[in-house]
């Protein structure tokens, strides 16, 4: 049976680094309508203080979410034949959305428009988004392995690109969450033993579809009918908690693995303190109570929630060395999972190749 690998990664980050001390002149106000009344030195060091955030990245006025799924594509297939790609997907979830007019514009798809840019010119590299919320890259990747592993393809481009500074709510604290970024996969068949061993897949949609959404400013007295992205922070946490790691047991279970065999477990970068949590969880699933060192990479820390984009941003760093103290090497087994609006989990059991 053909098994798929990742052969190349690239990335774009933006050039834009938007500390925290950014935020000191918004104008705060809650679901209710109703302004803050901590100061916003209060309210900064709280959220710094839960997501480990200092500063994020966003896009200059002149790109979009299609430039810079570009760029990150672009980097990964440099000295590929990209005439022979059999696919090219893009998780995305707002489309482009061009600096001072909040609307999504996905048509044609995103994945048409990079492909369009890559002047790639064989008809049957076929092209489309994956609108799946933040675990839209992995389940590009699971799709990948769908495609590779039924003999319909050898090479597809799994690319997460987001530009989330354009659809988030000034007056809303969650906008101190977001960043824009771009990642981008190789995936090729082989008949190694290694790549993707396993994935699991679920969504929740009876109870929590609506956890993360869209909705109005919370400012009442903002003058436009925009629509912002919009979360229910708490209740996200607790979900992320009970389910994830459940997931990812499944996933390891699957493939015959137990977390002592794995080397990293990369986990969408929404939330460091929820990270670590459900990393925790994880871990005591399996009688586990001394975590390894370095067994789980961050990167919110300076890039923020970048939704579909941190987990392909962060294999990429990894792979070209530039995560301090973190490094993978031939033979080890790497955890991905994310979790995100519908709400929707995956994980995928991955062996680097040799």
């Amino acid at each position: 049976m053909l098994n798929s690998i990742i052969t190349r990664t690239g990335s774009y980050i933006p050039t834009l680094r938007i500390p925290n001390k950014h935020f000191l002149s918004h104008d705060f106000y809650g679901a209710d309508g109703i302004k803050l009344q901590k100061s916003n030195d209060e309210i900064i060091h709280k959220l710094q203080e839960i997501t480990y955030i200092n500063e994020r990245r966003y896009v200059t006025d002149e790109l979009n979410t299609s430039d810079i799924a570009f760029r990150a594509a672009k980097q990964t297939i440099e000295n590929t034949d990209k005439e022979s790609l059999d696919y090219i997907l893009v998780a995305q979830n707002f489309g482009d959305v061009a600096a001072g007019n909040i609307r999504t514009d996905m048509v044609p798809t995103i994945a048409s428009r990079v492909k369009h840019k890559l002047k790639i010119e064989n008809p049957y590299t076929i092209a489309y988004d994956v609108p799946f919320g933040c675990p839209g890259w992995l389940h590009g990747m699971i799709l990948a392995d769908y495609y590779i592993k039924s003999g319909d393809a050898k090479k597809i481009l799994v690319i997460g690109a987001e530009t989330l500074s354009r659809v988030s709510d000034p007056h809303d604290i969650d906008s101190m969450i977001y960043g824009d970024g771009a990642g981008a996969a190789l995936v090729e068949a082989t008949d190694q033993n290694s790549g993707i061993l396993s994935h699991v897949t679920r969504s929740d949609t009876l109870d929590n579809a609506y956890l993360l959404g869209v909705g109005k400013s919370y400012n009442p007295n903002y003058k436009s009918d925009a629509l912002f992205i919009k979360m229910l922070g708490h209740e996200i946490y607790k979900y992320a908690l009970r389910e994830v790691p459940k997931v990812v047991k499944q996933s390891l279970d699957k493939a015959g693995f137990t977390l002592a065999d794995v080397k990293k477990v990369l986990i969408h970068q929404a939330n460091q303190k929820m990270d670590q949590a459900i990393l925790e969880r994880l871990f005591k699933l399996y009688q586990v109570k001394n975590i390894p060192d370095n067994v789980m990479p961050m990167t919110i820390s300076w890039l923020g929630n970048s939704s579909v984009a941190t987990l392909p941003t962060m294999f990429d760093l990894l792979q070209r060395g530039k995560l301090d103290n973190h490094a993978l090497h031939p033979g080890d087994i790497v955890v991905f999972a994310s979790v995100g609006a519908g709400m929707n989990i995956n994980s995928m059991v991955y062996r680097m190749p040799a």
